[in-house]
């Protein structure tokens, strides 16, 4: 295909990006998704908006600014696509608005009331003055506008409130005297909702934003009679310059690197209340040094919606998904040692519909195993507290050779890395900090034994908190062939330098993409031949060009091509012509789609491979990636089916189109089917 029509044909990443999220947001649409977890959406949406303004949006900026005479036809597919994001996060945020409004207007009819500081009985507002003197007093510092330089200088992503201080007049008529300051809401102390007392029927809450507003007059306590105007507003600084070697600003990368560093951290997004006066807009944006206007975005009375994630329930359990049990496989509840099990056959689990706790009982059990001589493992998330490094640690203490690659630049996971990294080398593990150019992002466990050497391959982090949310698989095996091809990884990763060659696993940035390519070969030559010709794969994002490119050649062969993509689709599905033979399915439910799982016809006898790739420039090319074949039969009957729930979804499975509307499928006369419901009352 010719480079002129592939454009036409491809779908930006950033803008794909905002077609996902908005599938969050219409999940908050749906009448019959429970109101809690509509809220929860909500908070997602949001949550999701600010990280993408922080890193891509910033990235764009950065790049478009670098741009030069010779790189002319990128500077203008930058522009268009900050274009079409702004565009499109424009009509979004009159939605989500709407939405909100919706959803808190159903709620006070199950007697939920969100309050604001000027609807407070009595009762309530000496509620909230015990609160700010018992708690809140000293953590509501104001600040004088006229003393700060430039307010971006202060924390992002949290809510600000600019508040107007008018002394009322005196007998003698002088003008009252008018200041202006900056107040932090301290929500990461005291939490974004208050729960006040109940009244007429209701169970009330409040913003923490109005409690302040209500607690001006105590918080300025000392000045003269004064009457106080108070309205919110947030910024999202440029959080760092993301080099994901996107092949659409490859030029612009190389010139990016020279870019003085002046402009991180800069803010690249305010968002206000629309009823604030003109006067105290013009002041914050002044303080803010913002240039460009275009990146400042009227908004609602409340910011930072990630906190409706933790909306108070009131008990009301009927307005949240009925609770799941996590199911613990029967293998892992064997008395019998479960490496041994292993070693007979290959064990698998997939969570959140199975418990994680039978991988943490994997590495108790090597921990304790005094045949277990050596244990390593990938770790690129860490839960805060982690019973992975707990197990670890107890190997190490039980005098077992035990190493761990880290990856620091797990990004808004450092913190908790660096903390486990310490207490592991304290321990004396060989704590190993990734590889320098390349992030490790496989999921890998090897467990070195006298009995039989054992290696664990996952889709998703070793993480538990993780594991109760995103959906991903595990595969235990002591296949010879694998195990030893793990151990190479790890080898690899010691001298990322060595050129290991690989027969059963994919890795990159060595040869998966490579053979991915072959895989699809391989379906195209089976289709011209006239033979049967397939692809059903499962993965969070599609963008990488080459792959997409080859995707398209696939479908006019004949390939039939299932994809179920939970995030980034830079395909163009059903273009007659073009991609005809491809459907796109997209699934927004409790659980995030997580697992990469790649099925193949292969002539009729199926390929399967899980892995922790999915197809961007980033993951083919800067990253330790790996992908396994799976040979146990129960496994491939097990992928085979979540993939195909997943493409049957008429709940919450959408159609991709590469044009934002991505509607639910729909099959007439035919019984509503929810993939992950339906998977978990299978595993029961």
């Amino acid at each position: 295909m010719k480079d002129k029509d592939f454009k036409n044909y491809y779908v930006d990443r950033d803008i794909s990006w905002m077609y996902f999220n908005h599938r969050i947001l219409k999940e908050a649409q749906k009448d019959n998704v429970p109101l809690l977890e509509r809220l929860s959406f909500l908070g997602i949406y949001s949550n999701n908006l600010d990280e993408f303004f922080r890193v891509r949006m910033a990235s764009l900026n950065r790049l478009l600014e670098s741009a030069d005479k010779s790189a002319k036809k990128e500077k203008e597919h930058l522009k268009s696509t900050i274009k079409t994001i702004n565009k499109l996060n424009n009509i979004y945020s009159k939605e989500y608005t709407e939405t909100t409004d919706d959803v808190f207007t159903q709620l006070e009819e199950h007697n939920i009331r969100l309050l604001n500081e000027e609807k407070l009985n009595d009762e309530q507002k000496q509620y909230i003055k015990d609160f700010y003197y018992d708690k809140l007093n000293g953590s509501t510092n104001p600040i004088w506008l006229e003393n700060i330089s430039e307010i971006g200088k202060l924390q992002d992503n949290r809510i600000y409130l600019i508040v107007k201080r008018t002394e009322k007049e005196d007998t003698f008529g002088k003008k009252p005297k008018t200041d202006y300051a900056i107040v932090k809401v301290p929500d990461s102390e005291f939490g974004r909702f208050i729960v006040l007392p109940p009244s007429d029927g209701y169970q009330n809450t409040i913003y923490l934003d109005d409690v302040i507003r209500f607690c001006l007059p105590l918080i300025f306590i000392g000045f003269k009679p004064s009457s106080f105007e108070a309205y919110s507003f947030k910024f999202t600084k440029d959080a760092e310059m993301e080099m994901d070697n996107d092949s659409d600003y490859g030029m612009l990368q190389l010139i990016a690197k020279g870019v003085n560093s002046r402009k991180r951290g800069e803010p690249v997004r305010i968002i206000y209340d629309k009823l604030m006066p003109k006067d105290m807009q013009k002041k914050i944006m002044a303080r803010l040094n913002v240039e460009h206007l275009d990146a400042a975005l009227p908004s609602g009375r409340y910011q930072n919606h990630k906190d409706l994630m933790k909306f108070p329930d009131f008990g009301h359990s009927e307005l949240k998904f009925p609770k799941w049990k996590h199911v613990m496989k029967e293998e892992f509840l064997s008395k019998e040692s479960i490496l041994k099990q292993i070693r007979e056959k290959d064990r698998f689990i997939h969570v959140p519909y199975h418990s994680f706790d039978a991988y943490i009982r994997v590495l108790r059990e090597a921990a304790l195993n005094p045949d277990v001589k050596e244990i390593k493992t990938t770790l690129y998330r860490l839960a805060n507290d982690s019973k992975v490094v707990k197990a670890l640690v107890c190997a190490a203490r039980n005098g077992k050779k035990v190493t761990a690659v880290v990856e620091l630049l797990a990004r808004f996971d450092e913190k908790s890395n660096i903390k486990w990294s310490k207490r592991m080398q304290e321990e004396g593990i060989n704590v190993i900090y990734g590889v320098e150019g390349l992030k490790v992002h496989s999921k890998l466990l090897y467990i070195g034994s006298k009995k039989g050497n054992i290696a664990s391959i996952g889709t998703g982090n070793f993480h538990e908190g993780n594991a109760k949310v995103y959906t991903d698989y595990l595969m235990m095996t002591a296949r010879k062939e694998l195990v030893s091809e793990v151990d190479r990884v790890f080898d690899f990763i010691n001298r990322p330098f060595s050129q290991p060659r690989f027969r059963e696993l994919l890795v990159s940035p060595n040869s998966m993409k490579t053979k991915l390519l072959q895989l699809i070969n391989t379906e195209i030559k089976n289709a011209k031949a006239g033979k049967e010709a397939w692809l059903k794969i499962k993965i969070n994002h599609i963008t990488e060009r080459d792959m997409v490119e080859k995707l398209y050649e696939a479908s006019q062969a004949g390939v039939r091509i299932d994809l179920l993509i939970r995030g980034n689709c830079s395909l163009v599905p059903g273009v007659p012509g073009i991609s005809n033979n491809i459907r796109a399915v997209g699934i927004i439910d409790r659980y995030l789609e997580h697992s990469r799982i790649i099925i193949a016809c292969n002539g009729g006898l199926p390929k399967y491979y899980i892995g922790s790739a999915d197809w961007m420039p980033r993951n083919l090319l800067n990253r330790i990636e790996v992908y396994t074949p799976v040979y146990d039969l129960d496994m491939q009957r097990d992928l085979l089916r979540t993939v195909e729930y997943g493409l049957e979804d008429t709940c919450n499975g959408r159609l991709i189109d590469g044009k934002g509307n991505d509607m639910i499928q729909t099959i007439v006369d035919e019984k509503p089917f929810r993939s992950q419901e339906e998977l978990y009352n299978a595993y029961l």
